[in-house]
Order: structure tokens, then C-alpha cells, then sequence
């Protein structure tokens, strides 16, 4: 049975990334565009354009979810986002209480330890990073994204 799941590891990663990626890029062009109920506490508006945190959050939310979701510098986007995260945790939701279900935290910390799984297991299946893996290998250059190897 193991086998069977290993085999299919790349595929559930790689649907794994894909849904990862909408949800956020989804959140950050809410904030950003006022789109499907807009930015948290605007009734349907967006963020000030430059405004400190919110702004920043929703612009990496937005271009990183997009990147993970195609794919495309999976390993570097996954880390912004995981990294943004962090910091909306520690610094917005942890001044309130300990504990992410007292905090309103909850979403902050599974994105941020779901991006934080890609950037060590990749985009996996269905991933632009994957044909440019296998462009630069039929060409002979070095590839940009390599395959975890087990210690």
C-alpha cells in the first residue's frame, strides 16, 4: 500500500499546492480589488494602497498565491507566504492570547505551516517549475528546482 501512495505523492502535492494557492492569492485580491466580499472589516472595500501591514499582506497574498498556485517559483513563494504568515501571527493575532483558537489565529498559522511544507517538497505534480525542470534537463543546463533527497 505504501508503494501505491508513494506513487501518487507528486499528484496530491501538487493538488495540494494548487488549492493552497487559490485560497490565498483569493484572500489577497479581496483586499487588494474588493472582490468577493472585499478586505476583513470593510464591508466590501479594499486596503489603502501602501497602508502598513495590511497592504504589504494582501499584495504577497495575492502574488505569492498566484505563484503557488501556477507553480511557478514554488520553493520562494511558498517562503514569502509562510513568512507573512508568521508575522501576521505573532504580530497582529498573538498580542490578543496565547492560543490561535482564542486568538483568531487559526488561518494565519495553517497557511503558514502549509507554505512552509511546499518549500521543502516543491510544486510536485502539475507545476510550471516541473517544465522548466524538464526544459533545462533535455538542454543539459543545471535544473532550478531539484527533487528532495532522502538522508
Amino acid at each position: 500500500m505504501s508503494a501505491r501512495l508513494d506513487s501518487a505523492q507528486p499528484y496530491v502535492v501538487g493538488a495540494f499546492r494548487i488549492v493552497v494557492g487559490l485560497l490565498f492569492a483569493v484572500h489577497g485580491a479581496a483586499s487588494l480589488f474588493g472582490v468577493l466580499g472585499g478586505a476583513m472589516g470593510t464591508h466590501g472595500g479594499t486596503i489603502d494602497a501602501g497602508t502598513w501591514p495590511g497592504w504589504y499582506a494582501a499584495l504577497i497574498q495575492f502574488v505569492a498565491g498566484g505563484l503557488v498556485l501556477l507553480g511557478l517559483g514554488t520553493r520562494a513563494a511558498a517562503l514569502a507566504a509562510s513568512g507573512s504568515m508568521a508575522y501576521a501571527y505573532f504580530d497582529v493575532h498573538q498580542r490578543a492570547a496565547l492560543w490561535p483558537i482564542q486568538n483568531g489565529g487559526e488561518l494565519s498559522v495553517l497557511f503558514c505551516w502549509a507554505f512552509f511544507l511546499l518549500v521543502f517538497t516543491g510544486s510536485g505534480a502539475f507545476g510550471l517549475d516541473r517544465l522548466a525542470t524538464r526544459r533545462t534537463a533535455a538542454t543539459g543546463e543545471p535544473a532550478a528546482e531539484q527533487a528532495p533527497m532522502a538522508v
